[in-house]
């Protein structure tokens, strides 16, 4: 294994201090136990606060600022946060208008959230994302897991805080766009977890996984290498036929963001956007809005996930509204 590391129990505290002084205008580090807020704590608003095991990066410490989360709670590498971490971080950050957690559905996080949230004092909710269209149940998961998309729902519901709307209005949102939000990754290698010091998963040169999680999870299924188009197709017809499962229909406009696993070049996430953009197009599907970039990552995975987003007015103005965060900024 080879790695820029000093000493692998080391890894986290120094890159999460790495990323505090980095961004020292955004955001504050605070330990035992760990966690992240906003540099300048928000006022008057609902505290939004997002956490999962750390290796997806920027997710979630990279969106904590203005427009999206005032804390994030990062566990050891594909590991929970613990609940002291959460209740803590909420404290921090509440301002009497409650706390949305926004939490990827996997069992640990589900779990840890949960306990939480069970001991707050104050009024607080909780938005599952569940975005992953690959698989429905996992022994990682209780049920579809939260992936690409919870970037977007932390875009929207983060911008509808800031307005000073209430938690069930902020709930609301969420549920809305995890609703309206359908992903899929594709795996070209494993990741290799520091701790572990060897890859997660074995796959041949001439393979691919498709439908893997973003820890490296098994997919939909094991199958032999092919051009890009033919992987971005039946990307596309399962994100589709998600949709039509859910009874939500996909001719309107959409974000489409195609995000990479971390050790895919934009050369290939751009040559993905092209093509999925050509089957959207031949589907009637018409792209407003788009993000291409390593946005929620699985460590040193080569491979990309393809997120659509069906787009309303609503979602549309709280994508559009500014935001000033580490890994996101714009319109400010």
């Amino acid at each position: 294994m080879k790695k820029f590391i000093n000493q692998v129990d080391q890894v986290l505290v120094e890159s999460l201090s790495g990323f505090a002084n980095a961004h020292h205008d955004l955001v504050t580090l605070h330990v035992d136990p760990t966690y992240l807020t906003r540099r300048e704590k928000a006022v008057n608003k609902v505290a939004i606060v997002s956490g999962g095991g750390s290796g997806h990066e920027p997710l979630h410490a990279g969106y904590i600022g203005y427009g999206m989360l005032d804390a994030a709670c990062p566990g050891q590498v594909f590991t929970s946060p613990t609940p002291d971490q959460i209740l803590e971080a909420a404290e921090a950050v509440h301002t009497d208008q409650g706390v949305l957690f926004i939490v990827k559905n996997y069992a640990g996080d589900v779990m840890n959230f949960e306990m939480a949230a069970e001991m707050l004092p104050f009024q607080h909710a909780t938005v599952l994302t569940s975005d992953d269209c690959a698989v429905v149940n996992s022994t990682y998961t209780t049920g579809r897991r939260g992936v690409a998309g919870t970037v977007i729902v932390e875009k929207c519901v983060g911008s509808l805080a800031e307005t000073g709307a209430d938690l069930a209005a902020c709930k609301a949102l969420g549920d809305k766009v995890n609703q309206q939000t359908s992903s899929i990754g594709v795996a070209l290698t494993s990741c290799t977890v520091p701790a572990a010091g060897r890859a997660t998963f074995d796959i041949a040169d001439i393979e691919l996984e498709m439908g893997v999680g973003i820890h490296g999870e098994p997919g939909r299924r094991r199958e032999q290498m092919r051009e890009a188009d033919a992987i971005v197709h039946d990307c596309i017809q399962a994100i589709l036929a998600d949709f039509a499962t859910k009874g939500l229909t996909h001719r309107q406009d959409v974000l489409l963001l195609i995000n990479g696993f971390g050790a895919t070049p934009l050369m290939e996430l751009y040559l993905l956007y092209h093509s999925a953009a050509k089957l959207l197009a031949a589907h009637g599907v018409r792209i407003e809005r788009s993000l291409v970039g390593n946005y929620t990552t699985a460590l040193d995975m080569a491979g990309a996930s393809i997120t659509v987003c069906l787009l309303d007015d609503e979602i549309k103005q709280h994508w559009d509204s500014p935001v000033h965060t580490a890994a996101l900024r714009w319109g400010r």
